[in-house]
């Protein structure tokens, strides 16, 4: 094949073959000269020329593509170009497939030596051993169930340590203590006589309104008593009776003699100054044994299952081991008839409560011959409780217990109540209450968790009235305040029911300055022992 071009320009380009000149067969027989035009050559250098790069990129992208996604590059591109199918997809198909075939297996392999601790780990173990995609999906899904159970671990743990928290009382409170004492034994001052003779009268007189605490916190009852005062519009109307242990009872005596001008008529008396008959004494012994062996089961039960809970009692579990269900004066208030004989009609004031507004039209409200008043009804509507439902007190698989209550009916709540002692000394419920005792036993103590309320709520089964929602707020000792700004600020009495208690350092500090308003922070010892800070 000879190839001529001719001088003058490229014209055209002529491809003859080398035997092509000798004539023979003539035209027809000889091979025929091919021509190509100058301008269809140019144009095919000029595509060439823009496709070569496109070409070249779509290479190298296949090949990068292929280190993360494909066995070898050639793989890849056999992928692209003779399958057609999309890599990244299939990938994804294929990690999903072994993440289900690793979740069918056991995954006992965590935790043990060798096991990963972290990403980085991770990527270290992946690059330099190569790992196939099934490999990678078993090595990750363990480090994440690893971490998984490591935080659910830390979050339980923080959650415990935060009950065991509000077991302890602040070393300011105890400082309180120490030296209101010390003042009562050398100050005459805070010794003297509660109430005063000339209001001595004040403390049977069924005209004025009669508020009982029990309590063996000095802080807590001067901000109830406070609250209440400061709120009320006829302050002389309110007679407040404080009864609380020997322990306490010095302190807490030195404190409103010392701060009488701010309140009232306050009558401080301890439990040893009653002269109670001796049945009274066994019923209130035996009373508070089987509460003894109903919180050692509980807490027994949740040392065995290693402080696990099921999802949602948390808090209902860890609170039932609060010291306070085995307190004396919380179980005594089943006793308050006893506690005040010459009274009628009393409003029971928990010390962790705070009073926004006047109580008096209280002693003014029909009970409709029912014992106890008390909110029932939520602000939240009507699938909500203001606190608890049975269910979250009682063992409804007991016979006992599905054949007396409902466990969807929320419990009324306990910490702000109306009394009318007259109808309740013409019931029995303070025999009814015996009996729970006494059956929870018969019954291996599984009837309900520990504290006073359960078998309270038995007992006024059918005894109650209930009172408007805006009476009584509770949940603020609770981790998360659920209730809006507007009802806690329209609320008669706040409620700080839960752990937190305000006077702790655990308590939400956006409801803590609800109470902190009431503590006398003019006073010397509350300065001295550093209250407010």
């Amino acid at each position: 094949m000879k190839f001529y071009i001719s001088a003058t320009g490229i014209k055209k380009v002529t491809i003859s073959n080398p035997g092509g000149g000798n004539g023979k067969g003539g035209g027809g027989g000889c091979a025929a000269a091919r021509r190509f035009s100058g301008r269809t050559l140019l144009l095919l250098l000029l595509v060439l020329a823009i496709v070569l790069p496109f070409v070249f990129v779509w290479f190298a992208f296949l090949v990068l593509e292929s280190a993360s996604g494909c066995d070898s590059p050639l793989d890849c591109m056999g992928l692209r170009l003779f399958g057609g199918g999309d890599t990244s997809l299939k990938i994804s198909e294929e990690l999903t497939r072994a993440l289900v075939e690793e979740t069918g297996q056991d995954g006992n392999g965590i935790g043990k030596k060798g096991s990963l601790e972290s990403f980085d780990e991770l990527v270290k173990e992946m690059t330099l051993k190569r790992r196939d995609i099934k490999a990678f999906a078993s090595v990750t899904k363990k480090l994440l169930l690893q971490m998984e159970r490591k935080v659910q671990s830390a979050k339980h743990h923080e959650f415990v340590y935060w009950h065991l928290a509000s077991h302890g009382i602040p070393k300011s409170l105890h400082c309180l203590s120490l030296r209101l004492t010390e003042e009562y034994s050398v100050n005459a001052m805070a010794r003297a006589r509660l109430p005063p003779p000339e209001s001595v009268s004040r403390l049977t007189d069924p005209s004025y309104h009669h508020v009982v605490i029990l309590t063996d916190n000095v802080l807590a009852a001067s901000v109830v008593i406070s609250s209440t005062v400061q709120n009320a519009v006829d302050p002389d109307k309110f007679v407040f009776h404080v009864v609380t242990d020997k322990k306490t009872y010095t302190p807490m005596h030195a404190w409103f003699a010392m701060n009488s001008a701010s309140s009232p008529v306050v009558e401080v008396k301890g439990l040893h100054q009653y002269d109670w008959p001796q049945e009274v004494n066994v019923r209130v012994k035996e009373m508070l044994e089987i509460h003894r062996m109903i919180w050692r089961r509980h807490y027994q039960n949740l040392k065995d299952s290693d402080y696990s809970f099921v999802e949602g009692t948390h808090e209902q579990s860890l609170q039932a081991l609060n010291p306070s269900c085995l307190a004396l004066l919380n179980h005594l208030r089943i006793y308050i008839p006893m506690l005040f004989p010459e009274l009628n009609k009393i409003v029971l004031l928990d010390d962790d409560v705070v009073v926004q507004r006047d109580l008096s039209s209280l002693w003014e409200t029909d009970l409709n011959g029912n014992v106890v008043g008390a909110v029932v009804d939520s602000w939240c509507g009507n699938n909500c409780c203001p606190g608890r439902k049975h269910k979250d007190y009682f063992n409804f698989s007991h016979p006992l217990i599905s054949s007396n209550l409902r466990q969807d009916d929320c419990a009324w709540l306990s910490g702000m109540n109306v009394f009318d002692l007259k109808a309740w000394r013409q019931t029995n419920i303070t025999e009814a209450y015996s009996s729970w005792l006494r059956l929870s036993v018969s019954s291996g103590l599984q009837l309900w968790q520990p504290g006073a309320l359960p078998p309270t709520l038995l007992a006024f089964k059918g005894l109650t009235q209930s009172l408007d929602p805006s009476w009584h707020v509770a949940g603020l000792g609770s981790r998360s305040v659920k209730s809006p700004e507007e009802i806690l600020k329209s609320a008669a009495v706040l409620h700080f029911s839960g752990p937190a208690k305000p006077w702790l350092e655990i308590s939400n500090p956006v409801v803590r300055s609800l109470w902190y308003r009431y503590v006398n922070s003019s006073n010397l010892f509350v300065r001295k022992c550093k209250i407010m800070n």
